[in-house]
This record gives structure tokens, sequence and C-alpha cells, in this order.
């Protein structure tokens, strides 16, 4: 009872509602404040699952990472290995082309320089037949010394450092067309070649590739009364081409697939002189640059050779 009337008598005061009224505002403070600490808690804790989740990611993308890592030093390793492998191929083919060179050719000269003393020494001792076997004699040596040159020319042209620079086509393709009218100049040939045709590639390289091109369309346009020889670029679902048509002997589409084959042939040798080495060297060029080359032709009606060049030109190692 007295502490209900003390309460009623300090309720009955203006001081006693101030103290209850401040202690209910402290009340009030210290909820909101509890809630504060609640939602910041809250906070926290989600920034703390985030931060757990960001690590997880780091390390997950730090696994990738030394798993890349290994991968790419396993890869260094291989292209070492294969880079010291590519030399020493390529120091077997200079140890094998100068065999080719020095060793093989010493018994061709002396068949050959036999062959043709008994032709000049000892005419009179052999009838006909035995003339016309000698006579076939120094073709086959002379055939197998072109064969020879034609392989070293194959290794040489496709294995040798390539230095890349602009290349202007145009002005390399009319001055083999004339070195041919010079070498033939009973043959009437109409040659039209685009202006300004270039790409960028080894000058030599690139100058031995349409050499080989056009002196093939020179040849097998040689028993037309009107010949014709194109050098220009075209359209092709990869992209621009160049291409050299020609209105020659043309070849049957079944054998396109051996055309760049190397000694290999689509005509007899009695038709059209050659070793079958050409069209080797020009695949051989062209894909070292990045590039592709293929035919398109018809027996009697002519062929085209198509051939890319990529703007930045791709080098590629050729271990043969």
């Amino acid at each position: 009872m007295r502490t209900q009337e003390g309460v009623v008598r300090i309720l009955d005061t203006d001081t006693g509602w101030d103290e209850v009224t401040a202690l209910e505002d402290t009340q009030r403070a210290v909820l909101n404040v509890l809630d504060d600490f609640g939602t910041e808690k809250a906070r926290l804790e989600s920034t703390q699952q985030a931060v757990l989740n960001i690590l997880d990611d780091l390390n997950a993308e730090k696994s990738k990472l030394e798993e890349a890592s290994a991968l790419l030093k396993g890869e260094i390793e291989e292209r070492r290995k294969a880079a010291a492998q590519l030399e020493a191929v390529n120091k077997e083919l200079e140890a094998f082309s100068y065999s080719v060179s020095h060793d093989l050719r010493a018994p061709l000269r002396a068949i050959d320089g036999f062959s043709l003393a008994l032709l000049e020494d000892y005419t009179g001792q052999l009838d006909a037949q035995g003339q016309d076997f000698l006579h076939r004699v120094r073709a086959g040596v002379q055939k197998m010394g072109q064969l020879i040159d034609d392989m070293l020319q194959l290794s040489r042209l496709t294995r040798g450092e390539i230095h890349i620079a602009p290349v202007n086509l145009s002005a390399v393709a009319r001055e083999i067309i004339e070195e041919q009218r010079r070498n033939d100049p009973t043959r009437r040939v109409e040659f039209l070649c685009a202006d300004g045709l270039g790409a960028s590639g080894d000058g030599r390289l690139l100058r031995a590739a349409l050499s080989n091109l056009l002196n093939n369309a020179w040849k097998f346009t040689g028993k037309q009364s009107e010949t014709r020889i194109e050098f220009g670029t075209t359209a092709t679902e990869d992209g621009p081409a160049f291409f050299i048509r020609d209105n020659g002997a043309g070849f049957d589409m079944a054998y396109a697939h051996k055309l760049f084959g190397a000694f290999q042939r689509l005509h007899r040798a009695e038709e059209f002189p050659g070793t079958g080495i050409g069209l080797a060297i020009v695949h051989r060029i062209i894909h070292r640059h990045g590039g592709r080359v293929w035919a398109e032709g018809a027996v009697g009606k002519g062929a085209v050779f198509y051939f890319t060049l990529p703007t930045s030109a791709t080098i590629r190692e050729e271990t043969s």
C-alpha cells in the first residue's frame, strides 16, 4: 500500500510524469538502437556471406588458372620438343640435299659423259639400234638430272627462312610472261593481267609460285591456234582469290586431287614435257603463307588455278 501511495504521490507531480516520460523515451531509444544493431548485424552477415562467396569464386578461378598454367607449361614443353625435332629434321634434309647434289650427280655425270663419248667416237661401229639405245640412255640420265634439280628446288623453296614484305604480283606476272615471250618468240599469246594485284609474302617464293603457274599455262596452251592467259582476282566463299586462267588442254576433274602431288602428271610426257613437280611447289608455297590453292578445268577447254593469300600472312613451317 505504501508503494502504491508513493507512486500515486509521484505521478501527482509534474516532475514525476516527466521522469516516466523520460524513461519511456529512453526505453524506446534503446529499442531503436537494438533494432539498428539487428539491422547492422543482418547486413554484416550478408556482407560476410558475400565475401565468402567471392572467396569461393576466387579459389575456383585460382584453380582454373593453375590448371591453365599447367596446360600452358605442357604445351610450351611440347613446342620446345617439336622445335628441336624440326631442327633435327631440317639438318637431315640439308644433309640429304647435299648428298643428292653431290653423291647422286657424280655417277649421272659419268654415265652422261661416257655415253656421249660413245656416240661421238664410236658412231661408225654402232648400228642404228645401238645408237638408239645410247640416245635413250642419255635421255634417261638427263631426265634423272632434271628430277634431282626439281626435288632440290622443292626442298629449298619450301624449307628455307622466309621474309614477309609487300609484293606487286601484277608486275611479277608480267615479267614472267615477257621472259617466256623472249624464249619463245614465235608464240602469239594474249596475256590479260589486272593492275594493282598485290599481296603480303615472301617475294622469292611468290615469284616461284607464279612462275610455275604461268609457265604451266604457257606450256599447256602450246597447241592452241589462239592462246589466251589471264591473271586476276575473283570473289569466293572464303573471300577474294587470285586466279590464272588459260584456254589450253585442261584436265579431267576426276583426277584433280592428284594435281598438287609431287611428280604427279595428268598428261603424257610426249604431249607436254615436265617432271610434275611445279604444282607441288606452288601448293607448298601457298600453304606456308596460310593460303590455299585449287583448280578447275575440263579436257580441251582450259583450266583455272585459284590461290588465296591472307592479308596478314601466317607462315607455316615445312618439314618435308
